[in-house]
């Protein structure tokens, strides 16, 4: 399980400061450059958390949010979420992808809902009471992030129609109401209006641990379904809520470029299909709602849920191995790319799959492989 730390990120944008058609300018500096620091030590945000209903407070009046430590906004260009509201489908934990996004997205001062499966929502709503996350929830200024709603959610079923019912029998299911995608949205509008920003952070193949030639088909959909049109089912219910700007961004895996043995059950297929869905979500979304879809290919992660698969720890070492950057990856590195790309900085970033993995999707050799070596 990778220990959740702070991590930082530092971008260079270099702007050309010379004409080609005008040679008094040559003796100037040709370029200028300005640091993006999403330095984790600088970002702020309210203390207060709920789990249960819309607070008042949530309202981030008079709050400084900026990426670099009191920086001015000459000093470098800010992350700036403020007035921004994001919706998480797929919180049921503290140290998975999603909460490391929540906590990125909350550092940054954007208001957090969250989608939690089910089954998975009175552990985590009691969890968050009773503060066993508060740890976890730290942001690097020592506040602890704000989580304004806790929503119950399976993205499985994409209305009360959709859910069977031995589902709806389901004692795990018992107490919570409102759950499909669809009546979450319509929620999500009656509580707050609109949102900004979507995030998913869901995934699930029943067959995972079965090579894609033992994988049924009942298997292989239900690996599709929850892990790929999750996401066009979400995005297709809260397009009509999301402000113009907004954005949208999923997390895939290499699988659906290479092959990684062990990862089956029809997961490679879902992730392939959500890199490609992206693109023409992208498409469809920019046109109808003027909205940017992206997803982020992230490395392995020692998760609860990454744990199913049941070599995760062996995905680690090698990535840790024949990646170019030979470190640990951290979930906050991904959290702060995705607050770049939900962000204004990213404002003609769409359709795009973006690899945050220490380079490990570079290579094509295993440099630890006996063959090399010998």
């Amino acid at each position: 399980m990778a220990p959740f730390a702070t991590a930082g990120v530092q971008m260079m944008a270099l702007r050309p400061a010379i004409s080609a058609s005008q040679r008094m300018l040559t003796s100037r500096a040709a370029v200028s450059r300005v640091d993006l620091a999403l330095s984790t030590s600088s970002f702020a945000s309210c203390p207060r958390i709920s789990s249960s209903r819309p607070l008042s407070s949530s309202k981030r009046s008079g709050v400084s949010v900026r990426a670099m430590s009191g920086a001015s906004s000459s000093q470098g260009l800010p992350i700036d979420l403020r007035g921004k509201r994001a919706f998480i489908a797929g919180v049921a934990d503290d140290n998975g992808y999603g909460w490391a996004i929540a906590k990125a997205l909350a550092a940054a001062g954007a208001e957090i809902l969250v989608g939690t499966w089910v089954p998975a929502l009175n552990i985590f709503e009691t969890s968050l009471r009773r503060g066993k996350f508060d740890e976890s929830r730290k942001l690097p200024d020592g506040s602890l992030m704000e989580i304004v709603k806790v929503y119950p959610l399976d993205a499985v079923y994409d209305s009360p129609d959709d859910v069977p019912e031995d589902v709806k029998a389901n004692k795990r299911y018992a107490g919570s109401s409102k759950w499909t995608v669809k009546e979450v949205a319509e929620s999500v509008k009656q509580d707050f209006g609109s949102i900004d920003i979507l995030v998913h952070s869901l995934a699930n193949g029943p067959e995972v641990t079965k090579p894609l030639l033992e994988t049924s088909r009942s298997g292989y959909l239900a690996a599709i379904s929850a892990s790929s049109y999750s996401f066009v089912s979400l995005l297709q219910h809260f397009l009509p809520i999301m402000n113009s700007g907004g954005a949208s961004i999923s997390l895939t895996y290499i699988a659906s470029e290479r092959t990684i043995p062990g990862y089956g059950g029809g997961m490679s297929s879902a992730k392939a299909a959500l890199e490609s869905d992206t693109r023409v979500l992208a498409f469809e979304a920019g046109h109808k709602g003027k909205v940017r879809v992206n997803t982020i290919s992230a490395g392995p992660l020692g998760s609860r849920a990454a744990k199913a698969i049941g070599f995760i720890e062996k995905m680690i070492e090698y990535s840790y191995v024949n990646a170019p950057l030979q470190k640990e990856l951290l979930a906050d590195e991904v959290g702060n790319v995705a607050a770049f790309l939900v962000s204004p900085l990213a404002s003609a970033i769409t359709g795009s799959t973006v690899y945050v993995d220490n380079g490990l999707n570079t290579m094509g050799l295993a440099v630890d492989s006996p063959t090399v070596s010998s």
